[in-house]
């Protein structure tokens, strides 16, 4: 008998601790966020695929084609080409294709990269229904932003006339849901 009061105490005690614990979080703020009109801050290091970064002057990609983010990346997902333009002292990057299917995340090759060409993007809630969407052509979609910013065309053409038909035209259009992701949080 006494054991099986010890056992209603102890059960009696459990109940009063779980309801004063519900009522403490219940006259509490809520912490739900309305999701597409609202996201939390990301962290510091949050790693989303890699992008190239512009040149604030110029408004060119920074990137001059040395390859060595793609021989730096264990999953071979990148795939860089560049053309010495007229009267340029390095080449220029004409072609920047990252396949997101095979990329692991690694950051090989932003740690590769000298001159701080790439980096990582903020691009969070990425959704495709094939595998062709996730294959992104980062040079077209510089130029997209460059252009969306209001950047001369002067300066974000890279690639002169003659070349530019010499090299396939996948990468002159923008990719399906290139533009940036707009936020509406803080």
């Amino acid at each position: 008998m006494k054991k099986a009061l010890k056992e209603i105490a102890t059960g009696f005690n459990s109940l009063v601790t779980g309801l004063r614990i519900t009522m403490g979080q219940f006259f509490k703020p809520s912490v739900t966020v309305q999701y597409p009109h609202e996201t939390l801050p990301f962290p510091a290091r949050f790693r989303g695929h890699i992008e190239l970064v512009r040149d604030a002057e110029t408004g060119k990609a920074i990137c001059f084609a040395c390859k060595l983010c793609e021989r730096a990346c264990p999953s071979d997902c990148i795939v860089v080409e560049g053309a010495k333009l007229d009267g340029a002292k390095k080449k220029s990057v004409t072609e920047y294709k990252l396949d997101f299917t095979k990329c692991s995340l690694c950051g090989s090759c932003v740690e590769a990269c000298r001159d701080g060409a790439i980096r990582y993007s903020r691009d969070y809630n990425l959704a495709g229904l094939n595998k062709e969407e996730y294959i992104m052509d980062l040079f077209a979609r510089l130029q997209a932003e460059a252009q969306a910013a209001g950047v001369p065309p002067a300066q974000t053409e890279a690639i002169p006339h003659a070349a530019s038909e010499s090299i396939s035209g996948a990468h002159s259009a923008p990719l399906q849901g290139a533009e940036p992701v707009k936020k509406d949080a803080p």
